[in-house]
């Protein structure tokens, strides 16, 4: 019974193993015969029509990384139109084929345009005269005063500029007209920018691209082009040494060292296309345009109204223009660095609230230093001063707002800000004394216990002496 059982369960086991190895050799047959398939499906150049293979044409003109092919090179299943203008221009060398070098890096190339989507003419002709045929739209070289009409026939028109970028102002044009500079073009004066003088020709890049003239760490070059050019502005009867005063302020530092693009540049100030040397009357709204709290405050300032009588740039009294520093309570006062010294003098209540002021601010910068040092030398000693460092932060906050209140120029309302961040010092320096004391208490507590400990060993090796000793 049991040898039948036995045989049973053997032949259970060899037919189980038949069936496994039976699989596992299906599942290998599969593999290899879709592996053959999508092998031959490659060789025989065959594919899913849902899917692009990395060759896929669609696919390699998707690629961002790859510049845009101009239209006049374009391939779409059929023979790519002529460029004779590219063609004769690169093949005569030279300063003749200065342009099409250029135009590689030019965003219309990139976007599909070429020579004659400017110049106009027949770029698919042979003969040079035919291409080149003013009744063909032609235009060579055009003069100062066409250039704002040559570009704005495209750059104007919002129709067109929509099929290349839907964002971007076509009002520039009509815009330009109203500077100083379009005015004195309609003028017949020749010297003045265009759109050419600060963009470039053939090689226009991107506003975006850090290589355009008109990026934004390039901007105050490209002015300076013209304005920091003493013989070239000489006519103009006008500063040139904006460009160099401007270097040396805290805007280039924070744009040209600190890379922070927000910072003010020319046209932040002036304007772009419709440049324009900013006047007393339009100088406040610049420069409020970023410091918007000091401006407002200023506004109902008493110098408001003696500025405006005066006729006075409001800002630029104190802080200059194109070189401005960086402000410091010096600027306050009646020191000699101080700027309020320059319309008020010693007797007069302006001269006493000057003062005052600077002796409040120096009060708080005083309160809040030692405070600070007190706090840092709990610290480092290792003890807990998170709390008494979130009050300093607070103080310094405060401080930060008493000196934009100072351009309302009242005593009164520069004290509601001052006092508490007096306040506020003042107990983040409680909070370093009493982690100092709390230190003194730990150090004395940790000198008495160890003392306790040294008395307890000496009693213990005294005892132990006495144990050992004979006949003890």
């Amino acid at each position: 019974m049991n040898t039948n059982r036995l045989q049973h369960y053997r032949s259970w086991r060899g037919r189980r193993s038949q069936a496994k190895l039976a699989v596992i050799l299906m599942f290998v047959f599969s593999l290899i015969s879709i592996w053959s398939f999508s092998d031959g499906l490659t060789a025989s150049g065959g594919s899913d029509p849902g899917v692009l293979s990395p060759t896929d044409p669609a696919l390699v003109l998707a690629r961002p990384s790859e510049p845009m092919t101009p239209a006049v090179e374009k391939q779409s299943g059929e023979k790519a139109k002529k460029d004779t203008c590219v063609q004769c221009h690169r093949e005569m060398g030279d300063e003749l084929a200065a342009p099409v070098t250029a135009m590689q890096h030019d965003i219309h190339y990139q976007r599909g345009l070429s020579c004659a989507d400017c110049h106009g003419g027949d770029p698919t002709e042979e003969d040079m005269d035919r291409a080149m045929d003013p009744r063909r739209g032609f235009v060579g070289r055009p003069t100062p005063q066409d250039i704002p009409r040559f570009c704005g026939k495209c750059h104007s028109n919002a129709e067109f500029m929509k099929k290349y970028n839907p964002r971007l102002r076509v009002d520039q044009e009509a815009e330009y007209y109203t500077s100083i500079h379009g005015k004195r073009l309609v003028q017949g004066d020749r010297k003045v920018a265009t759109c050419i003088s600060c963009h470039g020709y053939h090689g226009i890049r991107a506003v975006s691209d850090p290589q355009a003239p008109v990026y934004p760490t390039n901007v105050a070059r490209t002015c300076g082009r013209c304005h920091a050019n003493a013989g070239y502005m000489r006519s103009y009867s006008i500063p040139h040494d904006q460009l160099e005063k401007w270097q040396a302020s805290v805007h280039a530092e924070a744009l040209l060292k600190k890379n922070d693009l927000s910072a003010p540049t020319c046209n932040d100030c002036h304007g772009n296309h419709g440049a324009v040397p900013p006047g007393v009357t339009s100088v406040a709204n610049v420069c409020g345009a970023c410091h918007t709290r000091q401006a407002e405050l200023f506004r109902k300032s008493p110098h408001k109204p003696a500025f405006d009588e005066m006729g006075l740039g409001e800002c630029l009294v104190c802080h200059g223009n194109h070189e401005i520093h960086h402000p410091s309570d010096e600027m306050l006062g009646v020191g000699d660095q101080a700027t309020c010294v320059a319309c008020h003098s010693e007797g007069e209540p302006a001269y006493q609230a000057a003062q005052t002021m600077r002796q409040m601010i120096d009060q708080m910068v005083r309160e809040l230093n030692q405070a600070e040092a007190l706090v840092d030398r709990a610290a480092r000693a290792g003890m807990e001063v998170s709390r008494a460092k979130f009050e300093l932060n607070d103080a310094h906050d405060k401080l930060i707002n008493a000196r934009v209140v100072i351009h309302t120029f009242s005593v009164d309302e520069l004290q509601k800000v001052v006092t508490p961040g007096i306040d506020t010092a003042k107990k983040a320096h409680r909070m370093g004394v009493e982690a100092l004391n709390e230190l003194q208490f730990r150090r004395k507590g940790l000198a008495a216990s160890l003392v306790v400990i040294f008395l307890a060993v000496i009693g213990l090796y005294l005892k132990i002496r006495q144990i050992e000793r004979p006949g003890a």
